[in-house]
């Protein structure tokens, strides 16, 4: 299994910028039927996105995110009340992003490495990431 930052999930459905290591690790978990989790949150920051006109999609981020939803071994994971404890509560010190913050705590709440570029969260030492 492994968690998929926002920026990660939008590089890998749209086929580039991903680094090579990051595209082989998707594919690992796809080939191997494995699992490629997605914080809920992940879906508020791609609507947040779309509204301030950063990304531009195809259709409606509804029917982005059940495309996405249908992917083979994509499911998204809810933010419960753990989740909200952890990230509120994260060891060491880490930025006050709340999206990230959720993502962070998503990944380490499953155990798995988040696939993320974001150099504060990649020298985060609490999380393991994949880049």
């Amino acid at each position: 299994m492994i968690v998929l930052d926002t920026h990660a999930l939008l590089w890998w459905v749209k086929g580039t910028g991903l680094s090579k290591q990051a595209h082989a690790a998707i594919e690992r978990e796809l080939e191997n039927d494995g699992e490629i989790a997605i914080s809920t949150m992940t879906a508020w920051e791609v609507m947040l996105l779309v509204k301030k006109g950063r990304l531009g999609l195809t259709m409606d981020v509804g029917g982005w995110l059940d495309k996405v939803n249908r992917i083979n071994c994509v499911r998204f994971v809810s933010m419960d009340r753990n989740i909200a404890i952890a990230a509120a509560d994260l060891r060491g010190d880490f930025h006050k992003d709340p999206a990230d913050r959720i993502i962070v705590a998503t990944a380490r709440s499953l155990s798995a490495p988040l696939l993320t570029k974001d150099e504060q969260i990649r020298s985060y030492d609490h999380v393991k990431t994949i880049w």
